[in-house]
């Protein structure tokens, strides 16, 4: 019988609380981009360790680096005067049965085409340098990778975070980056880069979106294009969140701008990495896709942990799904967290703990909803091998 314990809170969910803040890295801020290119490199291992031996290797790759380079940016023009460099590191599995994996190789390889398709305005020849030092993985945790069990054993002792549904300030923030860095609108808007940050800010019934924007300074020929571009995002940006909530929201992009003085945002490539904004795996979003500090979080680096038993990448993308998967089944249910948590050695299909905290309507049959969600539980730890093959196929986003 596996330990699963729901209680049921008498508190307000976060969505109907006074205060709440909300935040999104987008895919060109250069903890997300760090982030995609590890998670990357993890699914290209688990591609390479497939079809050489028919079986996924050990391997964690959550440790990386972009290192900002230099740049000049100025109405219509702008150049790379320093590399950005980036740097993969982590431990792989790079000989079994007398072959050679090159994993280093396919690091550097993974992190060009990834920027190669998440970004448009790099000079690949002069802009970028990549680096790989990945090594070999320590014996104690290969050991019990390597174990012959029909269910993978935990390689630590952690736990994983997830919550549902979204809030209105957790779906606009989301949405307005997704959309702001979707090919539709970069080729509405081309002089939109993709280093976005939205921050969101629910004040009682009011949600103020502060939009960071990298603009590309070779499509903004001066000043008063630039303030007519703003202007332009602001409306379009207003026009999409009504579509997802009724509450006042209020948009404001690139505040520190200094109009006047012509002091504003601009850069080469869309980046800020180009001018000395370095990024780190784990410091940006969590596997919902957003950092939310009014929640419970983990503060576990999901990106380039390998699948099949590192619960740092595991049991938070199934923490998220479960938690996604049983407020759908029981709208009844107004909020719903999880926590999931390991013994190192012992099977991920049995936590040492799975606890789920609801909150639910007035009248709601609790002891129903806590039967029915044991149930859910169960049969997502149940299926947790097919999770794993999953997540080691870029099913699940972990920024």
């Amino acid at each position: 019988m596996r330990n699963i314990t729901i209680e049921r809170l008498e508190l307000k969910p976060v969505g109907e609380q006074r205060t709440e803040y909300v935040e999104r890295k987008g895919v060109g801020h250069p903890d997300s981009l760090i982030d995609g290119i590890v998670d990357e490199t993890s699914h290209a291992l688990c591609r390479e360790y497939l079809d050489v031996t028919g079986s996924i290797l050990h391997h964690n790759v959550d440790k990386g680096l972009i290192i900002g380079g230099a740049s000049e940016a100025d109405f219509g023009k702008g150049r790379i005067t320093k590399k950005i460099e980036v740097i993969v590191t982590g431990r792989a599995t790079s000989k079994i049965e007398g072959k050679t994996i090159d994993v280093n190789q396919i690091a550097k390889d993974v992190a060009l085409k990834y920027l190669k398709d998440n970004t448009r305005f790099l000079d690949f020849d002069t802009d970028v340098e990549f680096n790989s030092k990945i090594a070999e993985g320590s014996a104690d945790l290969t050991h019990i990778f390597g174990r012959n069990a029909a269910v993978p054993l935990a390689n630590d002792t952690s736990f994983g975070i997830g919550f549902a549904p979204f809030t209105d300030t957790e779906t606009l923030v989301l949405q307005t980056e997704n959309y702001l860095n979707s090919k539709e609108y970069k080729s509405r808007v081309p002089a939109v880069g993709e280093d976005i940050k939205v921050m969101g800010c629910r004040d009682g019934n009011s949600i103020t979106l502060t939009i960071a924007i990298a603009f590309v300074a070779s499509l903004v020929p001066n000043i008063d294009e630039y303030v007519k571009l703003k202007e332009r995002i602001r409306e379009d940006v207003l026009k999409l969140t009504s579509k997802f909530t009724k509450k006042e929201v209020i948009v404001e992009i690139n505040t520190g701008d200094t109009i006047e003085g012509e002091n504003v945002y601009l850069t080469k490539s869309g980046l800020s990495c180009e001018a000395g904004d370095d990024g780190s795996v784990g410091r940006g979003n969590r596997v919902n896709g957003l950092i939310t500090p009014f929640r419970h979080m983990s503060l576990e680096a999901a990106s380039g942990k390998n699948p099949v038993n590192h619960i740092g990448k595991i049991y938070n993308i199934l923490a998220t799904q479960l938690a996604d998967d049983v407020v759908k089944q029981y709208p009844q249910i107004q909020e719903c967290d999880i926590a999931v948590l390991s013994q190192i050695g012992k099977r991920i299909d049995e936590p040492l703990n799975l606890n789920m905290n609801v909150i639910v309507e007035s009248g709601a049959n609790f002891n129903d909803i806590s039967s029915k969600a044991t149930y859910i539980a169960n049969g997502w730890l149940e299926e947790i091998n097919k999770l794993t093959m999953d997540i080691s196929l870029g099913k699940y986003k972990t920024f």
